[in-house]
């Protein structure tokens, strides 16, 4: 089991900064894959960024070059960087933690969700 909690949302202007953390629960924190996720009105919830238990990291397109993950294992934390926000950047963010475990040799597949932070950005 892992537990997350999100903290650092706010209102901020067009082409401000932000920064997210969240925090895990657990002595595996090292071994999931952790993930943004975020989650505007009437819209499906979209991967931001990721990165790997070996610190390998990707984002959707639309935040390439504005916002960094990063991971703190030794404090079971990560963090995401976002600079010149734009008002599409407005959403609920959520912390993802991501596992694959086997059993008996198949996957399976483990997911654990923060409750999220609101991310305003204003004009």
């Amino acid at each position: 089991q892992v537990q997350l909690v999100e903290s650092g949302g706010g209102l901020v202007q067009a082409g401000g900064s932000l920064r997210l953390s969240c925090a895990a629960s657990g002595s595996t924190f090292s071994s999931h894959a952790m993930g943004w996720y975020r989650q505007a009105p009437g819209r499906q919830r979209e991967l931001v960024a990721a990165i790997t238990s070996a610190g390998s990291t990707n984002y959707a397109d639309s935040v390439k070059g504005r916002f960094t993950i990063s991971r703190d294992n030794a404090k079971n934390m990560v963090y995401l960087q976002m600079n010149s926000l734009k008002l599409e950047d407005t959403a609920s963010y959520y912390c993802n933690a991501h596992r694959t475990a086997y059993v008996l040799g198949l996957p399976r597949q483990y997911d654990y969700w923060g409750q999220g932070t609101q991310v305003t950005v204003s004009s």
